[in-house]
């Protein structure tokens, strides 16, 4: 089949670089890519906001299947334009994708389907705001309500630096702090059947030993060793099928990816967040692990038929991803500087290591950073002490002026 992914991060990389791998795959595009999607697909200028001109260009390639990358189309309804226009979509509703795009709404399907949630409030006063602060005290936990690429969310004990982001939303969640590790899962759904696929942990804060300000992810890790076994399959029934049973119920099935950020707390599972696509940069290392090819899988969500599918097979292997990021951020990146490196990792490290591209462009010859996140190195090893090993002197290979990344991704988990 002919695919189109739009997008045009590293997960939209790591999707197509899956895609690219897959038999079934005879073409493949992506608008609008980026410098490194561009050696494993076809790129083309699109607003990927606008629905009728996705599907406008999913037409005029006789796409099969469009696969959208980004949080921001889905709920903008791009994957309605393509489905009314009898396309494959892979990606939920626009009123399905209100599960990512509003907090409030989150909650309110959790609640309704007995999903273990952490209390919360939903304000949009000062007064109301004030009120929430002082119920649940410090650490305060303050979410913006609608999108916010990651980076709306403020954890912090200083009162009033809660207090300050929660009147700069325009509607705000304060909830209780959930202790315990984090857990990314990720789950296809065809609006009926649940397919979950491997855990992973990110890594959040711009700084060694979570430290700094929350970002929209500074690397990944799967499998993770210290889990329960059980983990998976205990959140498919709390959380995942139950979820997707309730918007189902409602008249919006959900048929996509859904993700959850799940706190392993000392009182049991709790839902975090849910979001409506693959997370970064969790996606980079749960792709390359995954087995299964990818195309089928995705082409039997979105037509409705994923009880079809078997469960999906993994390699025994670890994964690791490094972040680089561009000089200042999560802060006003500063781009346009020039990459370099790029094929010394491609000739020293694959296939065990390779660099999936984020925030980069094309200026003539050379590459050049274009976003705050700029680079997701990602290897694969026996276990993750190796992948760790493999990721790191992939990294070490890359030079970008004033470029950051944090040096202890996985370290704890692989026994660093």
């Amino acid at each position: 089949m002919k695919v189109l992914v739009i997008g045009g991060g590293a997960r939209e990389h790591a999707l197509c670089r899956s895609l690219s791998l897959d038999p079934d795959v005879t073409a493949l595009h992506c608008a609008p890519g980026n410098a490194g999607i561009a050696e494993v697909a076809e790129l083309h200028p699109v607003d990927a906001l606008d629905g009728a001109a996705v599907a406008a260009l999913a037409g005029e390639l006789d796409a099969g299947l469009v696969v959208i990358g980004p949080e921001a189309p889905l709920v903008a309804g791009v994957a309605d334009a393509v489905r009314a226009a009898g396309i494959p979509c892979f990606g939920p509703s626009k009123e399905a994708a209100r599960l990512e795009g509003s907090k409030a709404f989150a909650k309110d399907v959790m609640a309704a389907a007995g999903v273990p949630t952490a209390r919360s409030y939903v304000c949009t006063t000062p007064e109301e705001i004030d009120t929430a602060l002082d119920a649940f005290g410090a650490p305060y936990v303050v979410k913006d309500d609608g999108l916010a690429a990651g980076k709306g969310v403020v954890v912090t004990g200083d009162v009033e630096q809660a207090r300050a982001h929660a009147r700069s939303c325009e509607r705000v969640v304060i909830e209780e702090f959930l202790d315990g590790p984090e857990v990314s899962l990720f789950a296809i759904t065809d609006g009926s059947t649940v397919l979950p696929l491997t855990p992973a942990q990110d890594f959040k804060r711009a700084l060694d030993g979570d430290e700094g300000p929350n970002t929209g992810g500074m690397g990944a890790y799967s499998p993770l060793p210290w889990a329960d076994p059980k983990l998976v399959d205990e959140v498919l029934q709390s959380v995942l099928q139950p979820t997707v049973d309730e918007l189902r119920r409602r008249g919006t099935p959900f048929s996509g990816l859904l993700y959850a950020g799940l706190a392993i707390t000392s009182r049991g599972v709790r839902v975090i967040e849910f979001n409506a696509r693959f997370g970064d940069p969790e996606t980079q290392v749960v792709l390359a692990r995954l087995r299964t090819p990818l195309a089928r899988v995705l082409l039997h969500s979105a037509n409705g038929t994923l009880d079809s599918e078997p469960p999906l097979t993994w390699h025994d292997s670890a994964a690791v991803t490094v972040v680089v990021a561009s000089h200042n951020y999560p802060g006003t990146p500063r781009t346009g500087d020039p990459i370099t490196g790029l094929d010394e990792v491609a000739a020293a490290d694959a296939p065990h290591a390779y660099v999936l591209h984020a925030g980069t462009r094309q200026e003539g010859d050379a590459v050049v950073s274009a976003g705050g996140r700029v680079l997701s190195v990602t290897a694969v090893g026996e276990d993750l002490a190796e992948a760790r090993s493999r990721a790191y002197a992939a990294v070490d290979r890359i030079r970008l002026d004033g470029s950051q990344h944090r040096t202890d991704i996985a370290r704890t988990a692989a026994g660093g």
